[in-house]
């Protein structure tokens, strides 16, 4: 409890104690929710951006949408829990989430914290790669966090890829959809999400067709049998990687799509439904991979196994032919004055052809069962 007093002390700057222990206002001269961490800040009236050169900090927004109306889209990126402090304070914004989001590495999840939404998503960027080794960074991951309230919407965005300034720019082309609020933006977010997973999931599918082409053809000089295994392995590890980013969010869409909240709007929610649909496709195919690679992996392992069984079956079917002229040389070389043809002109001779004789019908039936 006492990390949880900690934390909201920390994150509601704009309160302090006076001297009789009651809480008075911070100095309304400093602006505690200016951050270097801001990448854009608007407010948004029917639609349409208002481009007042005034309004430039998350305060001075927060203000006019208070004054006039509309609602706030506040966008940081990777924000320090001071830098954070003050926009928390502003937005009255919960310390549990705040912490979430100014430390990252979360699970996918939907929260309601009084009249704000918290939203977590997992970014994946595919990375492109000239040739899939074992050591290859398919996937890379990121965070898009979404506070979502009436008249506001705060995103932090952690990881280098997956900017929303394009989204951004192409929500403010369609005024029909953003008069709709936040919650309007908290779809086009989710599905901008869901769209990245589309698309990565169709470049390793690439990967794993290649992969697959790759383990099942004949094999070269340089790339004998079971060499494939690493590069199984890695991309089954980005997979899985896919998989925890997609398959935690099922519950959290699946709540946006089918029950009422008072934040979504009716209409929005129908939109909802279809990012639902495409991110249980993309769940089915993430799944289709994990086991399909399985499958490729023990496919390979097999391979292995059997080109291993083939060596060992030419190492032993030469070690029987070698002990045909072992053994005969061997018997020969004893010491002995009476054995067979020994002082014979045409003894050596004759044993010579025999071992060729011995070795070539041992060779010729190993040929034909396969074995060389």
């Amino acid at each position: 409890m006492s990390m949880i007093r900690d934390l909201r002390a920390a994150v509601r700057p704009s309160l302090r104690k006076n001297t009789s222990g009651a809480y008075e206002k911070y100095d309304a001269t400093r602006d505690p929710s200016a951050s270097s961490a801001v990448v854009d800040c608007a407010v948004y009236r029917g639609g349409r951006r208002l481009t007042e050169q005034s309004c430039v900090t998350p305060r001075e927004a927060m203000l006019r949408v208070r004054e006039g109306g509309g609602f706030a889209w506040i966008g940081l990126h990777e924000p320090t829990e001071e830098e954070f402090a003050g926009i928390a304070a502003e937005f009255g914004l919960h310390p549990l989430a705040v912490e979430d989001a100014v430390h990252a590495h979360q699970r996918p999840k939907l929260e309601r914290y009084d009249d704000t939404l918290f939203t977590v998503f997992k970014t994946i960027h595919y990375v492109e790669h000239a040739e899939l080794t074992a050591t290859s960074e398919v996937v890379e991951t990121g965070e898009v966090m979404c506070f979502t309230g009436r008249d506001f919407v705060i995103t932090v965005r952690h990881g280098g890829k997956g900017s929303l300034r394009a989204l951004r720019h192409r929500l403010e082309e369609d005024a029909d959809l953003l008069a709709k609020g936040p919650s309007a933006v908290l779809h086009s977010i989710s599905d901008h999400v869901v769209d990245g997973y589309i698309a990565v999931a169709s470049a390793v599918q690439d990967d794993i067709d290649e992969v697959e082409i790759d383990v099942f053809s004949a094999p070269t000089k340089g790339s004998p049998r079971g060499s494939d295994a690493g590069r199984i392995y890695q991309l089954k590890r980005e997979v899985l990687e896919f998989k925890r980013a997609v398959s935690p969010l099922l519950r959290p869409m699946q709540l946006l799509s089918e029950r009422p909240m008072r934040l979504i709007d009716p209409d929005i929610q129908k939109y909802f439904r279809d990012v639902a649909d495409h991110l249980a496709r993309v769940h089915e195919q993430v799944i289709g991979f994990d086991e399909l690679l399985n499958s490729i992996l023990q496919a390979n392992l097999a391979q292995a196994t059997v080109a291993q069984n083939e060596d060992m079956r030419k190492i032993t079917s030469w070690a029987a032919i070698v002990a045909v002229p072992t053994a005969v040389c061997g018997i020969y070389g004893m010491n002995f004055d009476h054995m067979p043809e020994l002082h014979w002109r045409y003894g050596y001779p004759m044993v010579l052809g025999a071992i060729g004789l011995l070795c070539l019908t041992i060779h010729r039936t190993l040929k034909r069962n396969g074995w060389l």
